[in-house]
């Protein structure tokens, strides 16, 4: 599922279903989910959450019956103590508002904050198992490769995950805004090396991680070091990738540890990197890409 719901609300809305926006308006003590939370309820489905338990299980029934019963309703707020009559031990209490979907209302409606921008380089089975944690996480990621074979075709991505194919891919670089994340797998030791030396000497990264062992990242740094790349901006790499102690080497379990530690990163939220190029550059760099990866 996307990391917003808008996809989906167009979606409901370019077919003609009705549906209702729940959104968590304001909150008392402990609670599952923070104001400004969001989901969405049809007659048939429901996407997102507001916390899950016996509280999202009436809300949805509460939506279903104004979509049944008050068609064309007008903005409803209902308060929920979230205590012993509601079977959850919160203690807390939230009151939820409920709009009809419209145009208005999902225009209205903010998209999340990205909690970081991601470059990741490589598309292979931990590129393809990052990205598959990252569809449900406000971000924004540009995944690059230059095999146009290794992106998934029965994969769609939503709308925050870009696929970038290029033949110098360690030229991607550049255009990302300062601040950014990188993880760089690729599936060649010396593609890794050009790459991560690119965005060392940019200097600007939030984070950067290589996948690697302990000895290749002692390879590599003697390799810098020798290059003229300061020690201490070498030492802000990170390989090997990963919250420290889970292990495994299945590309699922490697994947959770680097999107744990990318959580763990304590920054400001970028701006997405479109917004940070000149028109003319943003231009002229998409066509630079060719169609591989359209």
């Amino acid at each position: 599922m996307s990391a917003d719901l808008h996809d989906t609300a167009a979606r409901w809305l370019g077919a003609g279903d009705p549906g209702v926006v729940i959104e968590v308006l304001k909150t008392a003590g402990s609670v599952p989910r923070e104001a400004g939370t969001r989901m969405l309820v049809s007659a048939k489905q429901a996407v997102g959450t507001i916390g899950g338990g016996h509280l999202e299980l009436m809300a949805i029934e509460n939506a279903r019956t104004l979509l049944a019963n008050v068609p064309g309703f007008e903005p409803v707020d209902r308060h929920y103590p979230l205590g012993p009559a509601l079977g959850q031990c919160c203690g807390g209490a939230v009151t939820l508002r409920f709009l009809r979907l419209d145009a208005r209302t999902a225009q209205a409606w903010p998209r999340p904050t990205p909690r970081f921008f991601l470059q990741l380089y490589g598309a292979g089975h931990v590129g393809r198992a990052i990205v598959r944690l990252l569809a449900g996480i406000p971000c924004e990621v540009q995944w690059i490769d230059e095999r146009e074979s290794e992106f998934p075709v029965d994969e769609p991505l939503p709308a925050h995950i870009e696929r970038v194919c290029v033949d110098q891919v360690e030229g991607e670089v550049d255009v990302a805004p300062a601040g950014a994340c990188y993880l760089v797998l690729t599936h060649r030791h010396d593609l890794d090396m050009r790459i991560a030396e690119a965005i060392l000497r940019r200097g600007d990264f939030g984070y950067l991680g290589m996948i690697g062992s302990k000895t290749k990242r002692a390879r590599f740094f003697h390799r810098y070091e020798e290059r003229g790349i300061r020690t201490e901006t070498l030492a802000r790499m990170t390989c090997p990738i990963g919250v420290p102690g889970i292990e495994g080497k299945e590309p699922e379990v490697i994947a959770i540890a680097v999107v744990a530690q990318l959580l763990q990163l304590q920054r400001p939220p970028v701006e997405p990197a479109a917004a940070m190029l000149a028109p003319m550059h943003r231009e002229s760099r998409l066509k630079s890409r060719g169609t591989c990866c359209s």
